[in-house]
């Protein structure tokens, strides 16, 4: 039987793991908030990250993702969880072994020059390992964690069910289409083979930009669950913090660079820019390190966004309304809209005015939080959305770039480099290139 395959079995066991291990530590933080108790965050903090970084699999990225945001935690929180953007527990030797025989053969350590034992890095679905190829090539090999199908589909079933609840006293937002697209990002992360067309897809994308570096996959050492590619010398962003200005402005715009020529010439985008999935160069470059989260939306959808821009900068209700509709937002009146452009003038006011500046006057995540919590108790006043899925991560690379840019306190022309993208946009054109890219590195094109 493959150890791999989704079994029932396997997403028992989850169950109960998850249920253990981060039950406990919400009730003990809940008897701490309604009974008085006095609460040490410091340790609960610790416990947290064991715990998240024990169980790998998509809870774990929960927590990548909250401390990548600028005072979304406490600080005791964020040195702990941050830890588990490259540092997360690792599975032993012997797992190692296992693992590397299932995918290479019994004869697997004879395909490698030098095959390290302890991992370098260890993350949610899987840990890396540095090695050398025969040739002298300079290898990171990316090792899935066992049973990551049946551990995926058991945390997505909490997580539904976690939506529901959720959505019984809160209507604000349907819950429905984030949870669909969520899972099918998710379920092709388990793929290393979609992953490997992954990356050379965004080598095409990105052949221009010479700041920016994408690994070589090394076809003969990888399979669905092994991934082999070149090893990439960088340091963790946040190394960068204390730089000066214009070391902190080339980081940002190679960043800005990464992820946007892909979506506005192309129509895709990385969706997971959490801080373990890129590291800084010592020439200010960005290697992309992670290509499992990559969304692919039709072209129409790019059109979208651009119109929503010139809506809002225009003050033209038509354009921003029809951009919705683009998107798919069912059903909106000119109320519901309002509401949803105050967010949408959060994001895009950066992009309007065309002058040097931060990507928001606050140094704080707790600004956008305030208006992300005025947009909800709006919709739910109003009766609800359903953001339909595309809306998914595009909104969270946008979100989460934006804290990259926060983390830099980087000051440049957002509006300047965003028009450099978008001066001549095409939706035709667009279509042409991403039909072209996708055929060509053999992906799949929008579900």
């Amino acid at each position: 039987m493959d150890p791999d395959k989704n079994s029932f079995s396997g997403r028992a066991r989850r169950y109960a793991r998850v249920g253990g291990a981060v039950g406990g530590l919400a009730m003990r933080f809940a008897g701490a908030k309604f009974l008085g108790v006095g609460i040490d965050k410091d340790r609960h903090a610790s416990d947290l990250k064991a715990a998240l970084g024990g169980l790998k699999g998509p809870l774990m990225k929960v927590a990548q993702i909250m401390a990548t945001i600028p005072d979304a935690l406490p600080p005791e929180y964020i040195e702990e969880l941050k830890q588990l953007q490259t540092n997360a527990p690792p599975m032993g030797w012997p797992f190692v072994r296992r693992r590397m025989a299932n995918e290479l053969g019994a004869g697997w350590r004879g395909k490698f020059a030098d095959f390290e034992r302890d991992a370098a890095h260890a993350a949610s679905l899987g840990q890396v390992h540095r090695a050398t190829a025969p040739d002298g090539r300079r290898l990171a090999c990316k090792l899935q964690y066992p049973d990551m199908a049946s551990a995926v589909e058991a945390d997505l079933r909490q997580l539904r069910l976690a939506f529901g609840l959720f959505e019984r006293y809160d209507k604000a937002i349907s819950t429905d289409r984030i949870h669909a697209e969520l899972s099918a990002r998710l379920r092709e992360e388990l793929d290393y083979e979609r992953e490997a067309k992954h990356l050379a897809l965004y080598a095409a994308m990105l052949a221009d930009e010479d700041a920016v570096h994408i690994p070589g996959v090394v076809p003969e050492l990888s399979t669905r669950r092994l991934l082999s590619m070149d090893w990439m010398e960088g340091r963790p962003l946040l190394d960068f913090r204390q730089s000066d200005l214009a070391a902190r402005n080339a980081i940002a715009r190679n960043m800005f660079r990464a992820w946007y020529v892909p979506f506005y010439e192309y129509g895709i985008i990385h969706g997971d820019p959490h801080l373990g999935n890129y590291s800084v160069r010592p020439d200010h470059g960005i290697n992309l390190l992670d290509f499992g989260c990559i969304r692919v939306f039709p072209p129409h959808f790019i059109a979208g966004v651009i119109d929503l821009y010139h809506g809002l900068r225009d003050g033209d209700a038509d354009r921003a309304m029809h951009a919705y509709e683009t998107w798919g937002f069912k059903g909106v009146d000119r109320e519901v809209i309002e509401v949803l452009n105050i967010w949408a003038e959060f994001v895009y006011a950066p992009l309007m005015k065309d002058k040097v500046q931060k990507i928001q006057q606050s140094e704080s995540g707790m600004y956008g939080a305030k208006i992300a919590n005025k947009v909800h108790r709006e919709l739910r006043r109003l009766g609800g959305v359903t953001p339909p899925r595309e809306f998914v991560l595009m909104d969270r690379a946008a979100i989460g770039l934006g804290s990259v840019f926060m983390h830099l306190r980087a000051e440049v022309n957002w509006h300047r480099m965003f028009h450099d993208l978008i001066g001549d946009f095409d939706v035709d054109a667009l279509a042409a290139r991403q039909a072209a890219a996708l055929a060509a590195a053999k992906v799949p094109a929008a579900d």
